[in-house]
């Protein structure tokens, strides 16, 4: 049931008080004139600058009130014979702080449980006073869906000069870019992708200005970026790592490459759900991060980081309303990757802030659960203990993988992934030896090394900026002191996490010492040796 449908059966259900949290103040009002015309009913707006104004069906007099006072009284002795709907303009502000007003409009809404009127509140915020919660029933508009994109596209172009070039993939493509913006930011970048001239390096036009093509959607995406990222909680990623980027790991990656097509067409016409996510649980510095980039790359979908400190506002009930705006902006743009980085950081909750954060989470809670839409989450953590138990069990989570300290095979390739980096032929250093000489040391530990070893080599005495060698990086290597001796206890902590069957180790098969560490951890006395 879309929006329209939704307000269509609330009419006819006779709510009497109808809040719809909306900055699309125009985009719901042609909603409301649409009802009210198929269903012949009245339509007034009101607002504390223009006061009454007709927009369907009006009545022989309209009546007149520049305060809110006026306003109520005035829809009290509307004419009850008429099935009308008065949509009340930012009416949240003539609320705040008006013990008076809220009771009128309290005593107005029982008073309308008995016409065949309805009033339709709009507002940017749901900062509804706790004595009309039970008169309210609360709505959001959400953004434009393809269709009402395909609608301004094509007035936007009508008419007018523009040389459209797009064949049906393209123009899918351009309004699958736009998704999750308002109708006023999809008018805005389509009309930038329009007017704006695309050159190449050399200076040559490859988008003339008042032409769209499918040079037009990085454009959007651009423009998409800079305005999903004002929402303050979310930031889109370009997914620009790839498998090649990430060393080891081979269990995690050949799970990953089983669902790369699992949000196609062919998917849904097999019959295979969509998958929900994954928990990424390990030792700081493992790849974490960087391997839910690289998801975004694998399965070409947007990546969105949810930042959960930005959720959380200061007024009452702001908090909530951020996490329902963030986490419908983000079904809005799927197929699309969730990343929730550090979620123990973001999940731990106190009793000093008056049940917030929890009630934050309980809602996350819920929407992962229950969410309809393809949006796959990845959820990176360092501390286990601080995770709620209820957040990683199935249903939520496809899977929990745990990244512990590399392998000695999985360290060869992360050397041979930052050597390639940097453009140096990976033959030319001993890779076995570098292996061996890095035991107990994570991934973000090994690129310091070799940048460390870089800096050695440029800044050489005797042979400024000679090329850096393996010795180089050994030297690099024997200065740091790597987590598995820092940390020793957090990291035992972790693998005993692993060694007691929660969680799926996302590398090799592990090796017969590895696996004497876990008995070693098992036992109350026993110390584990890194890998």
């Amino acid at each position: 049931m879309d929006f329209r449908q939704e307000m269509e059966l609330f009419l006819r259900a006779r709510f009497t008080v109808i809040w719809v949290v909306t900055h699309e103040e125009g985009r719901l009002l042609e909603e409301l004139r649409q009802l009210c015309e198929a269903g012949r009913r009245t339509l007034l707006t009101w607002d504390l600058a223009a006061g009454f104004s007709s927009e369907v069906n009006p009545p022989p007099v309209c009546p007149e009130a520049r305060d809110p006072k006026t306003a109520l009284e005035a829809i009290d002795k509307a004419d009850e014979a008429r099935d009308s709907v008065f949509l009340l303009k930012d009416f949240h502000l003539c609320l705040d702080r008006q013990p008076v007003i809220v009771r009128q409009l309290r005593n107005l809404a029982s008073r309308l449980k008995l016409t065949r009127k309805s009033l339709v509140v709009c507002s940017p915020v749901a900062r509804i006073p706790e004595e009309l919660k039970d008169e309210v029933f609360l709505m959001e508009l959400p953004p434009p869906e393809v269709p009402q994109l395909e609608q301004i596209l094509d007035r936007l172009v009508a008419g007018s000069q523009i040389r459209v070039d797009l064949t049906p993939l393209g123009r899918e493509k351009i309004l699958q870019a736009a998704l999750g913006l308002s109708a006023n930011q999809a008018r805005r970048v389509f009309g930038k992708a329009i007017v704006a001239e695309v050159r190449d390096a050399l200076g040559r036009v490859l988008k003339p200005a008042g032409c769209l093509d499918e040079r037009g959607i990085d454009m959007i995406m651009a423009e998409k970026k800079a305005i999903v990222r004002e929402s303050g909680a979310l930031e889109f990623y370009s997914p620009e790592e790839t498998l090649a980027d990430v060393g080891g790991l081979e269990v995690l990656k050949e799970w990953l490459r089983q669902r790369e097509k699992a949000f196609s067409q062919e998917a849904r016409d097999y019959g295979l759900p969509a998958p929900k996510g994954i928990a990424l649980i390990g030792i700081p510095g493992t790849g974490k991060s960087l391997t839910a980039r690289m998801v975004a790359g694998l399965w070409h979908l947007p990546l969105v980081r949810l930042d959960m400190g930005a959720l959380f506002g200061g007024l009452v009930g702001q908090s909530e309303e951020n996490t329902r705006r963030a986490l419908a902006l983000v079904e809005t743009i799927s197929p699309c990757l969730l990343w929730i980085d550090e979620m123990e950081k973001g999940f731990a909750f106190g009793g000093g802030d008056g049940g917030t954060s929890q009630r934050v989470f309980q809602s996350f809670l819920t929407w992962m659960q229950e969410k309809r839409k393809p949006v796959f989450v990845i959820g990176t953590a360092n501390n286990i203990a601080a995770l709620p138990p209820e957040f990683l069990r199935r249903g939520r989570f496809d899977e929990v993988f745990f990244l512990d300290l590399p392998t000695a095979l999985e360290r060869r390739e992360i050397f041979q992934v930052h050597l390639e980096k940097r453009r140096r032929p990976p033959q030319m250093y001993d890779l076995e030896g570098l292996a061996e000489a890095s035991a107990g040391y994570v991934g973000a530990e090994i690129e310091q090394a070799v940048v460390d070893a870089m800096y050695l080599a440029f800044n050489d005495r005797e042979v400024p900026g000679r090329d850096f060698t393996t010795e180089d990086i050994r030297q690099a290597l024997a200065r740091q002191v790597p987590l598995s001796r820092s940390q020793v206890e957090a990291i035992q902590a972790l693998r005993l996490w692993l060694v007691e069957g929660r969680a799926q180790s996302a590398s090799y098969a592990e090796t017969s010492r590895w696996q004497e560490n876990a008995v070693a951890l098992q036992s109350p006395s026993g110390t584990a040796a890194p890998p």
